[in-house]
């Protein structure tokens, strides 16, 4: 029986066990106060008790059973089929499973036989799962049923088994991101066992091309970082001198100025500029916006180059205008009523009320709005690539080409990796000090909002 099959049978036992034991809580009472739950509340406990164990045998079963089978088939493979010294058995056991599921016919009669077992392993497997899987189901329903009683407060119980599922939920979030950190942190600190953090936070040269093996001609690479973190910056600033005052302007307008027919068809067709793909942001530089800025720095007599900071810096900005519209928007909006009409009736024009009393009010909503559109121009890739270019340049000048943090984290993770080397280890000392700098400018935003939330509450 194949899993989804033994959920769906786990299902319809936890529907039948929540009638069974709704319907006897009514019978066991005569007066419906006499009982210490609802009736519902019965049922809820006794599904739970029927689905919430074969949940958990089934993944126990999804995480054990595939390397049980794996372990039990590498000790039967042949002792000439050892990829390496170290024992490395991978593909090996990547050809028995390739011929078990069917990708391949092997013509080896060894790989055959393995796979055989291999199958037969899985269908027994599958068997004591679902065997185990239904003898589970009816003991719990049946443990549930024979709880029902009048004193019972299944209420109780569901409401804290609720309360954990919450909590786990809940935890999953903070365990991700603790283990994103943590795992980048633990790859950056091997690179700074092989590169000095002095030379990667204030070293002016970015040059990771180094030599992968022994005895191969190659460069030791540079890894200074400034000018990546330049050119990201440089990127992202263009971007909000654009984005910044576009934003907040059209949502000042569309908030106190637009009609209602006006705005329910304009708002939506500004958000549309933010569900489109990044490439095509990517090749709207590359292919009008950059040759465009070229032609006419030409004609004033400035050079600009094909792959520019201010091309790619212009098209970042236009997509992440939505970002500060909207959310800048829904603040304004959300301003009480009472500040406003107190301010006109004090005799203060519309202009007058909007720069003294709702944008300060709205400033919490209108700084996370900014902060997101940072966010997403420092984290911008596609859009770089396409029209700045590859060029680590420690430079001011917009009308040269650069490179951002997030292009040479792509770049070093493309192709094939060697993850001793301090080039690929790079790409992890890279993002640790993305997600610092993040990180300070989160805290900054919420100080901030802290500030004038308890300054206009």
């Amino acid at each position: 029986m194949q899993p989804q099959t033994l959920i769906v049978i786990g299902l319809m036992i936890g529907v039948a066990a929540y009638f069974v034991a709704s319907r006897r809580s009514v019978m066991l009472t005569d007066r419906r106060s006499g009982l210490r739950s609802r009736p519902y509340y019965y049922g809820a406990y006794a599904f739970l008790w029927v689905v919430v164990p074969l949940l958990v045998l089934l993944a126990a079963w999804s995480m054990l059973s595939g390397r049980v089978i794996d372990a039990r088939i590498a000790k039967a493979l042949p002792v000439d089929w050892v990829v390496d010294a170290a024992g490395n058995e991978s593909l090996a056991m990547n050809a028995v499973r390739n011929a078990a599921s069917g990708v391949v016919v092997s013509n080896s009669a060894t790989v055959s036989a393995l796979a055989a077992d291999y199958r037969a392993m899985q269908q027994r497997s599958r068997y004591w799962l679902s065997l185990s899987g239904i003898a589970l189901m009816l003991v719990g329903g049946v443990f549930a049923i024979t709880r029902v009683t009048p004193t019972f407060s299944a209420r109780q119980r569901v409401e804290q088994f609720l309360l954990w599922l919450l909590l786990f939920a809940s935890s999953i979030a903070v365990l991700t991101t603790v283990g994103i950190v943590g795992s980048v942190l633990i790859e950056a600190t091997r690179f700074f066992g092989k590169v000095p953090v002095g030379d990667f936070m204030f070293g002016l040269e970015w040059s990771p091309q180094t030599a992968i093996r022994v005895g191969q001609v190659g460069s030791s690479g540079s890894f200074g970082a400034l000018p990546l973190f330049a050119g990201t910056l440089l990127i992202t600033a263009i971007a909000m001198v654009i984005a910044t005052p576009v934003g907040l302007m059209t949502a000042i307008y569309l908030s106190e100025y637009a009609k209602p027919g006006f705005r329910a068809v304009a708002k939506p067709l500004l958000e549309v500029l933010a569900g489109i793909p990044t490439v095509v942001y990517g090749f709207f530089a590359a292919l009008s916006v950059a040759p465009f800025l070229r032609d006419a720095g030409a004609t004033m007599g400035v050079s600009v180059a094909s792959e520019s900071a201010l091309a790619a810096g212009l098209v970042v900005g236009i997509m992440i205008i939505p970002l500060i519209s909207s959310l800048s928007d829904d603040a304004l909006t959300a301003v009480p009523r009472a500040m406003k009409d107190g301010s006109l009736a004090m005799g203060a024009t519309r202009s007058e009320t909007i720069k003294q009393v709702m944008v300060p009010a709205a400033l919490p909503g209108i700084v996370g709005g900014v902060l997101l559109a940072v966010s997403r121009a420092i984290g911008e890739t596609m859009i770089v690539v396409m029209a700045a270019g590859l060029s680590a340049k420690l430079t001011a000048n917009p009308f040269e080409a650069v490179t951002t943090v997030t292009v040479q984290i792509v770049t070093l993770l493309v192709g094939d990796q060697e993850f001793d080397s301090a080039k690929t280890l790079a790409a992890f000392a890279l993002g640790l000090l993305l997600f610092i700098v993040t990180l300070a400018l989160n805290v900054f935003g919420l100080r901030v909002v802290r500030r004038y939330r308890e300054q206009y509450e």
